[in-house]
């Protein structure tokens, strides 16, 4: 199982190893992932026992902006020298890989997507071993492009009309998600709230930009956070990387005797993102497909704040699917950075309407496939000979 360089990237591979042993208990496993990503699925992962091997991968990615010419590349020397030196990743990756994969012979990969797996199948195709690709997003990733031709099945988190894949190969799965990201009563979702220290009986509004967190995000809510705890209670997961420069912000978390006595709260992250999710009334969040489909899976209002400088804006086109379909409400993140209020209006106009709320978490449900991790544990089985 290989998956990183995106939180996303590896909650759904964790349910599907929850699922693979339900079908085959001693199958054994082994998790890659970057060096980046190695604590946080350390952390995921923790308690699922001996037969399940978290190991590091050398990965480098091609750094790639929708709205820079060549000669903004040229202007923005760290971004080609980031890339220079991750070619060399790669190739150190690729060498990795060789070896590993030389001593293990393991019966199939499965690649989750994103540059973390490229040089791992490359060399799964050098040494004629069967993968399995899956892709979450409604654009396919440069990485899954390179490999989908010797794949031996491609999963997609979509319907495949938004994929160009060989159709005699390509199944519609949907994006696996862990058994812990399902609605949650109102005497739950109240507990939870105090949990984290909030009223039980007061709006809640959850805001994450991912794991490593989203600067113009948080910036925004530094800007109209006093305007926002007016009417709602704030627990602002700043991210690992982003969090340092938001400290400013615990000036508005009050704590008396242990308890919480301000309606707002930071972290940095929380491996717990379902109970996180489970108190919210509502959620401001990037509109990654693996968030969506946690948040479409809990049944929550969305709010999405979609990263448009991505390659080949799969944010933009996930979040435009979902709003399309009035399942979540879209804020465009550059016109956000410049007009904050933006966000604002749109946080208020939910918070004071449950009804809104309920429709459009009802639609956002749709999107997901419950069987979604069982289907694709099946399908590696399957590709692995049934071993």
């Amino acid at each position: 199982m290989v998956g990183g360089g995106s939180g996303g990237h590896i909650t759904p591979v964790v349910a599907i190893i929850e699922e693979i042993w339900k079908i085959k208990p001693r199958a054994r496993i082994e998790f890659w992932t970057d060096r980046k990503f190695y604590k946080n699925v350390t952390k995921t992962t923790s308690g699922m026992g001996p037969s399940l091997s978290i190991r590091k991968i050398s990965a480098g990615k091609l750094r790639r902006y929708t709205n820079f010419t060549f000669v903004m590349y040229l202007q923005h020397f760290d971004i080609v020298l980031g890339n220079i030196i991750d070619v060399f990743k790669i190739i150190a990756g690729f060498i990795q890989s060789f070896f590993r994969l030389i001593h293990l012979k393991p019966d199939v990969i499965f690649l989750k997507g994103g540059y973390v797996c490229l040089p791992v199948g490359l060399v799964a195709r050098l040494l004629r071993i069967p993968y399995v690709i899956h892709d979450s997003d409604t654009v396919p990733g440069l990485t899954n492009r390179i490999l989908a031709k010797h794949a031996v099945k491609i999963a997609t988190g979509m319907p495949l009309e938004y994929y160009r894949y060989p159709s005699d190969k390509a199944e519609w799965t949907g994006i696996p998600t862990s058994a812990e990201f399902h609605p949650v009563t109102v005497k739950r979702q109240k507990a939870l709230k105090r949990d984290l220290g909030f009223s039980a009986d007061d709006l809640l509004t959850v805001v994450t930009g991912g794991s490593l967190g989203a600067q113009h995000i948080n910036e925004t809510i530094r800007e109209i956070l006093p305007e926002l705890l007016k009417f709602t209670g704030i627990l602002l997961v700043a991210g690992r990387e982003r969090y340092p420069e938001m400290l400013d912000l615990k000036k508005h978390e009050v704590w008396e005797k242990g308890k919480l006595k301000s309606n707002f709260r930071m972290i940095e992250f929380s491996a717990e993102m379902s109970k996180l999710f489970g108190a919210a009334d509502l959620v401001v969040s990037r509109a990654g497909a693996s968030t969506m489909t946690e948040l479409a899976a809990m049944q929550k209002a969305v709010i999405m704040v979609p990263n448009h400088k991505l390659p080949g804006k799969h944010q933009v086109k996930n979040a435009e699917a979902y709003a399309q379909a009035k399942a979540a409400i879209i804020v465009e993140d550059d016109r956000m950075v410049d007009q904050p209020g933006l966000l604002l209006s749109a946080i208020k106009k939910l918070a004071k309407n449950k009804d809104i709320r309920d429709e459009m978490a009802a639609k956002l449900r749709n999107f997901t496939k419950g069987d979604a991790a069982e289907r694709l544990a099946k399908i590696i089985i399957s590709a692995a000979g049934g071993r």
